[in-house]
This record gives C-alpha cells, sequence and structure tokens, in this order.
C-alpha cells in the first residue's frame, strides 16, 4: 500500500513539472539567435490555448498569471522531491521507521495537492482572460482531446 502512495506520488510529481520542463526546454541555446520581443504567443502557454488568436492584452494577462504562480510551484515541488528524497533514503535504510515513512509520504502528497490545486486556479484564471467565443473553441479542444481528462 505504501508503495502504491509513493508510486502515484511521483507520478503526480513527473505529471505537475512536466509544463516546467517544456519552458525549459524552450529557452534558445546560448550560441544561437537572440530571443525575438512579442512574437507569438507567450511561453509556456496551456495546449488548450495554444494556437488560439489572442490580443496582446490577453496574452500580457496570461504571462502575468503563469509566472505569478511560478514561486509556489517551484517551492512545492521542492517540499516534495525532499520528502520522496527522505522517504527513499528511509525504506533502504536500517533504521527504517514507519510513522516516519508516513509523515514523508503525507508531505509529498500535500505539495502535491498544493500543486494540483494551483494548476486549477489557473486555468480557471487563463479561462476568465478568453472570450466566450475562446472559451468554447479552448472547449471544444479539450473534449476532441483523447484520455481521462476528456469531460462528459
Amino acid at each position: 500500500m505504501k508503495y502504491l502512495s509513493i508510486a502515484v506520488s511521483l507520478l503526480l510529481l513527473s505529471a505537475c513539472s512536466m509544463p516546467l520542463l517544456a519552458l525549459a526546454q524552450q529557452e534558445p541555446a546560448a550560441d544561437g539567435p537572440p530571443p525575438r520581443a512579442m512574437e507569438g504567443p507567450p511561453p509556456g502557454l496551456p495546449p488548450f490555448l495554444r494556437g488560439m488568436d489572442l490580443s496582446e492584452a490577453q496574452q500580457d494577462k496570461i504571462f502575468a498569471a503563469t509566472y505569478a504562480q511560478a514561486p509556489l510551484l517551484r517551492e512545492q515541488e521542492k517540499i516534495a522531491f525532499k520528502a520522496h528524497e527522505q522517504l527513499r533514503a528511509l525504506a533502504g535504510s536500517s533504521a527504517y521507521d514507519d510513522a516516519k515513512a508516513s509523515a514523508l509520504a503525507s508531505t509529498a502528497a500535500q505539495a502535491m495537492a498544493k500543486i494540483s490545486l494551483q494548476q486549477a486556479r489557473l486555468e480557471q484564471q487563463l479561462l476568465a482572460v478568453l472570450t466566450p467565443e475562446q472559451r468554447q473553441q479552448a472547449q471544444q479542444r479539450q473534449d476532441s482531446r483523447p484520455g481521462p481528462r476528456r469531460r462528459q
């Protein structure tokens, strides 16, 4: 049972850090061309907004909302990572303590829950920036995507 909760926590952690990985990969190489200002959508745009025709004001609001959450996400990811790291070390040690392992797993799970909640808040903030037509377009995109996130 404890391994299942660890596996689920690790899966959630990796899923939640994918947007940050995508942001990191968008940075140009040091020897590449210099970045161009105000071209295209803001970096780190969620998939449901990609390709959508957004005004400059909408892009600015999306940028601000996306980057405002970065410090909280980073802090919670550090907490979850450290708790998982300590849990793995504890599991491999001869001084295993189930109560301490449970506390570490709870710490990691709470951090992951805060990350998930912040992502849900961000999605709502971003949807509020859109016009009704754009919201409908975003909903159609999400509905057409296969997988567990598909809404009925």
